[in-house]
Formats: structure tokens, C-alpha cells, sequence
């Protein structure tokens, strides 16, 4: 009796060939895998580097508006200094302004109540410090 062995060499060619291709799909999964990661880290250290170049104009433009704000809380100051008030006072615009006299002044507080949820109910309460003053001219 003869036995043939060409359907076992057949056989096993067939399952070294699957291995071969099997081989080749996981080194293309695996390569797709690291090209794809080495482009999202190459795509945030790209987002990374546009925003460390717009730090200085950024810098430059907030160094600019604190100086304008400088430069405004300056006049505010000069504005309502009492010398600069006072020289107004004395001024024809407003010599129609009369200093109101201690019976005249009538002293206000308000109270403003806001429920802001209905859900939580929260009443809030602001108290007016300064008094309001009012005054008549005669």
C-alpha cells in the first residue's frame, strides 16, 4: 500500500501561506496604527507651536490696553479730584447748582429683592450704603 503525502505538504503549505498573509495584515494594522499616532502628536505640537507664536502679539495687546487703562483711570482721578470738581462748581455751566440745605436733604434707603429659580427660591437682598440725597432748590 502506498500512502500519499502530498494533500499533508498541501495542507501545510496552505496554512504557512495563511501565517505569511496573516503576518503581513498585523505589520500593515500595526504600521497604520503608528502612522496614525505620530500624525495626531505631530498635529498638537503643531497646534501647540501656532499658539506659543501668538503669545507675544497677545502679550503686546494686553500690555497696550493696561496702559490705556492706566492712562484712563488717570483722568478719572484728575476728573474727580475736588480742586478740578470745585473749579467746576465755580463755572457759568454750572452756577445754576445750589449747595442744598440740612432740611432740605431727605435720606432714602432701598431695599431690591430678586428670586432668581423658581426651583431654588433664593431671595437675595441688596442694601444701599451710601443714603440717596435729595434736595430742592426754593
Amino acid at each position: 500500500m502506498r500512502v500519499h503525502a502530498a494533500p499533508s505538504y498541501g495542507l501545510h503549505r496552505r496554512i504557512e501561506n495563511y501565517m505569511q498573509k496573516s503576518l503581513f495584515v498585523r505589520i500593515v494594522i500595526c504600521l497604520f496604527t503608528c502612522g496614525f499616532a505620530f500624525y495626531s502628536y505631530l498635529d498638537k505640537q503643531n497646534d501647540l507651536t501656532s499658539l506659543r507664536i501668538a503669545i507675544p502679539t497677545k502679550m503686546k495687546s494686553l500690555k497696550a490696553i493696561q496702559e490705556e487703562n492706566m492712562r484712563l483711570r488717570y483722568e478719572i482721578d484728575q476728573f474727580e479730584n475736588p480742586g478740578h470738581l470745585m473749579q467746576l462748581a465755580r463755572s457759568g455751566e454750572f452756577a445754576h447748582l445750589k449747595q442744598p440745605l440740612a432740611t432740605e436733604v431727605i435720606t432714602l434707603r432701598e431695599e431690591f429683592i430678586a428670586q432668581q429659580t423658581k426651583e431654588e427660591e433664593i431671595l437675595v437682598s441688596f442694601k444701599l450704603s451710601p443714603s440717596l440725597a435729595v434736595g430742592t432748590s426754593p
